[in-house]
């Protein structure tokens, strides 16, 4: 998700204390901020992110980043289907990077899934939840959240709220009572006397009422955009090639620059000689910062081939002795001395592994660091003048960015401003606070009298990652003469307790998941599900060994653990249906099954696979069923499973990130393997309406792939997988 669970209450606990009367005023005093930067000519406001224009046009001001993940056409539905609007008067754009634009509806989705108190979170103020994510700067992409937080709890209050102050309005201008008037396509009609009033001629009167905070929201029968697959707004313009990235920028006098930081974490730069770099026709300046080099150029070529005349030495920070195997050798340690870190679960585990009769299976697994090898590097552009600083990217949380460039360049953040960028490819990565390039071009441009793109070259990006965590976990279970399990254990390294993200959703009497901490010199953040891609590889692929052990079909066993009429329960079995499990297959191919549920969705893959003359694994079909509420696109939603499975399954057969010496030993895609098309499966994707609360879509798909997988292997070979990826093993 990208927020520390401890940082956020913390920050949100400490305003409290400001009284009611300073938290309303600083909540109006945003609003009008927020109108000032954005109402524009012939515009009028409602609330912070909807602007009506007397031409009708709607332009919503959306607070997430666009990812390439189509959210931003969602939350135009929601708000469409709940203002009645004309959806061909909508527009989507970047929400600025400023503290009014704050994302409250995430906030408060955020603070009740982290302090699980969902109704108290509900009960306070909307001025509060405002104050607490100004304070958090929060405008995040992440989570799975956008839809199920900023569309349910947002654009669809606004869209209602907004709607009904339009008919007030019409209601007082006709002289009639508002209960006998109706909205379609962005009129307010009275049916009485055929007149109709457009929102646009409404909206400068309209905007002056005070919105209702809990509108009466529509049913789900009365839905015009809501499950629908509307065509996404965003895909024309990056067709016709006239959408914009941060790779794109280019200003008038502007310099482009690269970087080389110290290739073992932790490490400084000793000394460079600059003289190599500027002896390059064009380049003009080589920058010192205290763990890189940057060499600044007319031109990107010009910079790089200046930077790579450069010979800098770099100390390693003492962590020249870390490898791979060293951070798997502590992990096995901190196990050996049996002191958790922190430990979740119930019933008694240790009496159960003690009980006469229990069989006791164990297995060890480990994990590498991922990549999160996006498709764009790193470009930021930066322009130092008059005493203001300005940014140009894309950035998954743009008002963070604007506070890190603010303090990286020793100015107040009023005189900071960061313009939002389509993204190319993210899945984590571009979080501010995992990320050295806002700092670095910040520092540059402060040293410049032009504007300065500085782009990382994809070696730098590569080698510089801020990574999904090199993980173990050694399970041990405890089968009863009944053959289901008695008693479960998970005992895992890495930097975070999962225990709280990561939902244990069997039916067993006794679990303990214990974590032991292990940290290394690595940048380690959030990458795509978060822990739940470890985790469930650790539990669908140990419960699958279970099955084995018990002589239990892994669907059936997994059956008899789900509480019957749970929506686990009904995704495992739809799943199995579709996927045709227990059918007969080629000789030589497995059928797997996997779980999982993350951001409150439920995830089942049935996957077939066989190995190829090399050895290595061969997805043939992927069937996935995914509960997660209810759908407001389902082909954007469809296509958002297909992308974590592939991305799953990417990472199981080749991605790895190594360590020798401290210093990553993997450079571009020439040795960071991702799956190329040839080899991507068939992909069926299901989507149960189980009416539960709504959840995340961006995610879930992916952490079901990688077990599903390992298991449809074993059942095609009968050789378990227990450490990934399998490419190095298929190689061994």
């Amino acid at each position: 998700m990208g927020i520390k669970r401890r940082a956020f209450l913390i920050g949100g606990a400490a305003i409290v204390g400001g009284g009611v009367f300073a938290i309303g005023w600083a909540d109006h005093a945003a609003n009008r901020s927020a109108a000032a930067l954005t109402e524009g000519k012939g515009g009028h406001n409602f609330a912070t992110w909807l602007r009506i224009g007397e031409d009708d046009r709607i332009t919503l001001f959306s607070p997430h980043a666009d990812i390439g993940q189509g959210s931003n056409t969602g939350l135009a539905q929601m708000l469409a289907d709940e203002l009645d609007a004309d959806w061909s008067h909508i527009e989507v754009v970047s929400a600025p990077a400023e503290s009014a634009f704050a994302n409250v509806p995430l906030g408060r989705g955020f603070l009740a899934d982290m302090t699980g108190y969902p109704g108290l979170v509900s009960a306070l103020p909307q001025s509060l939840l405002s104050l607490v994510a100004r304070s958090m700067n929060l405008q995040i992409t992440g989570g799975s959240s956008a839809l199920r937080f900023t569309g349910q709890k947002g654009m669809r209050v606004v869209g209602a709220a907004t709607r009904l102050a339009l008919v007030e309005t019409a209601a007082k201008r006709l002289g009639v009572p508002a209960t006998e008037l109706t909205t379609a396509d962005s009129k307010v009609i009275h049916a009485a006397t055929r007149r109709t009033l457009r929102y646009g001629e409404l909206a400068a009167e309209a905007a002056g009422r005070s919105l209702d905070s809990a509108p009466k929201l529509k049913d789900a029968k009365s839905f015009r955009y809501i499950g629908q697959s509307v065509p996404r707004l965003d895909i024309p313009a990056k067709v016709d090639g006239s959408a914009h990235y941060g790779m794109d920028v280019a200003i008038p006098g502007m310099r482009v620059a690269t970087v080389m930081a110290a290739p073992v974490r932790g490490g400084t730069l000793l000394s460079v000689d600059p003289a190599p770099a500027m002896g390059v026709t064009g380049v003009e300046k080589v920058i010192k910062l205290d763990n890189a080099v940057v060499v600044v150029a007319k031109g990107y070529w010009q910079a790089l081939k200046g930077l790579r005349a450069l010979s800098p030495k770099f100390s390693d920070g003492g962590h020249g002795g870390l490898s791979t195997a060293s951070i798997f050798a502590d992990q096995d340690k901190l196990r050996q001395a049996n002191k958790p870190d922190g430990t979740a679960g119930s019933g008694d585990v240790d009496a159960a592994f003690k009980a006469t009769g229990a069989k006791i299976v164990t297995a060890d697994y480990r994990l590498p660091f991922l990549h999160h090898a996006m498709m764009e590097p790193f470009a930021l552009t930066a322009q130092h003048k008059d005493g203001k600083l300005e940014l140009w990217g894309g950035m998954q949380d743009p008002l963070a960015t604007k506070m890190a460039a603010a303090k990286a360049a020793g100015l107040s953040p009023d005189n900071v401003t960061f313009h939002p960028m389509l993204i190319g490819g993210s899945f984590g990565r571009r979080l501010p606070m995992y990320i050295e390039i806002v700092d670095q071009v910040a520092k540059v441009a402060m040293q410049l009298p032009y504007p300065v793109k500085l782009i990382w070259a994809r070696e730098e990006e590569v080698t510089q990652g801020a990574y999904r965590p090199q993980s173990s976990a050694l399970l041990k279970a405890a089968l009863g003469s009944d053959g289901k399990i008695a008693a479960w254990q998970n005992d895992y390294a890495q930097p975070e307790d999962a225990s709280k993200e990561v939902p244990f959703f069997y039916d067993l009497p006794a679990v303990a998941r214990r974590h032991f901490k292990q940290v290394s010199n690595q940048t380690v953040g959030a990458w795509r599900s978060v822990n739940a891609t470890q985790h469930g590889f650790y539990t669908e692929s140990f419960i699958d060994e279970l099955a084995h052990a018990a002589g239990v079909d892994p669907f059936e066993f997994r059956r008899r653990h789900l509480k019957a009429g749970s929506r686990h329960r009904a995704v495992l079995e739809q799943a199995a249906k579709l996927g045709g499990w227990g059918t007969p297959l080629p000789a030589g191919t497995g059928r797997g099954i996997a779980i999982v549920e993350s951001f409150n969705t439920i995830a089942a893959h049935v996957t077939e696979a066989t190995l190829k003359a090399d050895g290595t694994p061969k997805v043939l079909k992927v069937t996935a069923v995914v509960d997660c509420g209810s759908v407001v696109n389902p082909r954007n939603a469809e296509a958002q499973v297909m992308g974590g499975i592939v991305m799953g399954l990417s990472t199981a057969i080749g991605e790895a990130i190594t360590l020798d010496k401290g210093a990553v030993m993997q450079s571009n895609f020439s040795d960071y393997e991702v799956l190329k098309l040839a080899d991507a499966p068939v992909i069926a994707v299901h989507f149960l309406a189980s009416g539960a609360e709504m959840g995340g879509l961006g995610e879930p798909g992916l952490p079901p792939a990688a077990p599903a997988l390992a298991n449809a292997l074993f059942a095609a070979t009968g050789k378990r997988v227990r450490q990934l990826p399998i490419r190095d093993q298929a190689k061994a």
